[in-house]
């Protein structure tokens, strides 16, 4: 296993060199949308554009089904001093503008599987995902 960072991922999948990706989700809506740290969609985008399976693994928790799919997500928009400089050093122009979403929605059909602590829903939909709450 090798860990690297979400911008390296394009050139490592693009050469074979990795396997499948797994993410974790901050919340999921019912239709399986997933909403995780900005980047989690693009990840998604490119394991499917290079064939890869791409995992979630979340807890029951996790999952809303109240909120039927990712539209009904808000997201977090952190403020643009986050990306504007570091530290006292700023490398952006003065009255740039800027946009610092915190997370976004990767789309259930991008997700081969969803791992929860009561089980694998491959290719999760409402129906599935409600299956995981049900008590055998």
């Amino acid at each position: 296993m090798t860990l690297v960072t979400d911008n390296m991922a394009a050139p490592l999948m693009a050469t074979g060199r990795v396997d499948c990706v797994i993410v974790g989700a901050d919340r999921i809506a019912a239709n399986g949308d997933v909403a995780n740290k900005i980047g989690t969609c693009g990840l998604g985008i490119l394991a499917a554009h290079y064939r890869l399976p791409f995992y979630v693994a979340a807890p029951l928790s996790t999952i809303d089904l109240q909120t039927a799919t990712g539209a009904g997500i808000p997201i977090e928009e952190r403020s643009g001093e986050e990306v504007l400089g570091f530290g006292g050093v700023v490398w952006a122009s003065a009255g740039v503008n800027t946009a610092n979403p915190a997370f976004d929605v990767t789309p259930a059909g991008l997700v081969t599987a969803l791992v929860t602590e009561n089980g694998v829903v491959e290719r999760p939909d409402t129906a599935s995902i409600k299956g995981l709450f049900v008590e055998t």
